[in-house]
C-alpha cells in the first residue's frame, strides 16, 4: 500500500455519508466563531487547557502502562516536575506528553513537518528513520491536497484531515517493531491529525488510547476496501460528535446560569423525595391543601 493510498482517496472519503454527517455536526461549534464575548473566549482557552490535560493523559498511559490519573495529569501541565507518592515514570511520561503536544502547535501555523517529527524524538524516539520519511512524505502530500481544496469545500476538508490521519496510523504501524511499540509509535499521529486539521478549519477531536487502536487497525487495512473505509470514517465521526458536543458547550458555558440551575434541579430533587416520603399518608378530605 503507497504510503498516501489514504490522501489519493480522499475524493472517495468526501462522498460518504459519514463526511456529510461530520459536516452537519460540527456546523453547531464553527458556527460561534469567530468569538467575540469574554466569557467565551475565556471558556475557549480553559477548553484548551483540558483538552491538553486529557490527551496528555492517554499518552502517558499508553508510555507507561500504568494507572495515571486525571490529578497526575493536571499537576505536570501545571508545572510539576515530581508528585509525592506517585510513581516518577509517570511524571516523565506526562512531561514528555507536554513537550510533544506542545512542539506540534506551531504546525498548525507553518506546516512544518519537522514539529510532528520532532514530537515522536520527545516521545522517546518512537519512530524511526523510515518512519520519519514516510511521514513527511504524507505531510507534503496533504499540504498539496489541502491547498488545491476550494474555501467553501467543507466535506473535501473533513474527508482530507481523516485520510492524512489514516496514512499516518498506516506507516508508523508497518514501521513499528512489536505491539508496544506501535501503540507509542502512533501517539504524534494524532497530534498532526488535530493540528493539520486546524489548518484546515476543522474543529479538534480527543482521542483514547483505546479508540486509536481501533482506527489504527481500520487505516492499516487501507482504503481500498470500501466497506473499511467507510467504518475509519464512521469510527471518527463516532468520537468526533461528543468531542464537539463538549467543545460547544464549554464555550457557552455561564456560571451564573449554571448555578441558577443547580439550584432549581436541587429544589426539584427536594420536593420529589418530600412528597415521595409522605406518599403513604392519605389525603383527609377536610384538611386544607397545602402546597410543597
Amino acid at each position: 500500500m503507497s504510503n498516501t493510498a489514504w490522501i489519493s482517496s480522499a475524493a472517495a472519503l468526501k462522498q460518504l455519508p459519514a463526511v456529510a454527517a461530520a459536516v452537519e455536526a460540527s456546523k453547531e461549534l464553527t458556527d460561534l466563531w469567530p468569538l467575540t464575548d469574554h466569557m467565551h473566549i475565556d471558556n475557549d482557552v480553559k477548553y484548551a487547557e483540558s483538552f491538553q490535560v486529557r490527551t496528555t493523559r492517554q499518552f502517558a498511559l499508553v508510555l507507561t502502562g500504568e494507572d495515571v490519573t486525571v490529578p497526575d495529569a493536571e499537576y505536570v501541565y501545571e508545572g510539576a516536575d515530581e508528585i509525592p507518592g506517585r510513581p516518577q515514570s509517570i511524571v516523565d511520561a506526562l512531561l514528555a506528553a507536554n513537550d510533544s503536544y506542545d512542539e506540534t502547535v506551531d504546525f498548525s501555523d507553518d506546516g512544518d513537518a519537522a514539529h510532528i517529527v520532532t514530537s515522536a524524538e520527545l516521545l522517546g524516539n518512537v519512530w524511526n528513520a523510515a518512519t520519519d520519511d514516510a511521514v513527511r512524505t504524507i505531510i507534503d502530500a496533504a499540504e498539496t491536497a489541502g491547498t488545491a481544496l476550494a474555501a467553501d469545500d467543507t466535506a473535501g476538508r473533513f474527508a482530507l484531515g481523516a485520510a492524512a490521519f489514516a496514512d499516518v496510523l498506516a506507516v508508523v504501524s508497518a514501521n513499528a517493531d512489536g505491539a508496544g511499540a506501535v501503540a507509542k509509535a502512533a501517539l504524534p499521529a494524532v497530534l498532526y491529525f488535530n493540528e493539520f486539521d486546524e489548518r484546515l478549519g476543522v474543529p479538534r477531536v480527543f482521542v483514547t488510547a483505546e479508540e486509536l487502536e481501533a482506527l489504527r487497525a481500520l487505516a492499516v487495512a487501507g482504503p481500498d476496501d470500501d466497506a473499511n473505509a467507510a467504518a475509519f470514517v464512521d469510527k471518527l465521526l463516532e468520537i468526533s460528535k461528543p468531542e464537539w458536543k463538549k467543545h460547544h458547550d464549554d464555550v457557552l458555558w455561564d456560571p451564573v446560569e449554571a448555578k441558577k440551575q443547580a439550584k432549581e434541579e436541587d429544589e426539584k430533587r427536594s420536593k420529589a423525595a418530600l412528597a415521595a416520603k409522605f406518599a403513604h399518608i392519605k389525603d383527609d378530605p377536610g384538611k386544607e391543601k397545602v402546597e410543597l
